[in-house]
């Protein structure tokens, strides 16, 4: 059996604002299924996470430090 892809770093905050783990940067809906999710749903995801954790363009101080 392969391992399951995930972006877990654990650091397992969830950002009351944004509603997304401060450490992964998914939701809670998809933390709860992602041993459910195709590795190509997963990958799909994954894709999206590095933007969600992203500075805000409106110049508010960004959710997680690099």
């Amino acid at each position: 059996m392969s391992a399951i892809s995930s972006p877990c770093i654990k650091i397992c905050v969830i950002d009351p604002v944004s509603k997304l783990c401060e450490g992964c940067g998914r939701s809670l809906q998809e933390i709860a299924q992602w041993s459910q999710l195709s590795e190509a749903e997963r990958l799909a995801i994954m894709a999206t996470l590095e933007a969600r954790l992203s500075p805000p363009r409106d110049g508010q101080a960004p959710r997680r430090s690099a």
